[in-house]
């Protein structure tokens, strides 16, 4: 039985990487993934969507959209969740091997 890679499964049933279809799937992934992590901070804390809402300066609503990637928030207000849950956050840029061309 042959395995396969998560990439390999990736770029076979969404696309390679660089393609539309690819790009979507992966900024569809990191604000999943972004979602998931402030509700699971907000739990930690004890705390209701209306509260962390309060905290921020948001509506309930807003909360809830970004914790179930409905919608596309700002970056200054999911900066501002985690800021209000006290949590630290780090951001990683990996540049790619791929030349400019400046036209």
């Amino acid at each position: 039985m042959k395995s396969y890679t998560l990439d390999e499964l990736t770029d076979d049933y969404i696309g390679k990487q660089g393609t539309s279809e690819r790009d979507a799937f992966d900024s569809e992934l990191k604000a999943e993934l972004i979602g998931y992590a402030i509700k699971e901070a907000r739990l930690k804390r004890n705390l209701t969507q209306s509260q962390l809402g309060e905290l921020v300066g948001v509506q309930k609503a807003q909360i809830s959209k970004i914790e179930n990637s409905i919608s596309n928030a700002r970056l200054d207000t999911i900066l501002k969740v985690f800021k209000a849950l006290n949590a630290k956050v780090n951001f990683k840029v990996e540049l790619l091997n791929e030349k400019m061309v400046i036209t």
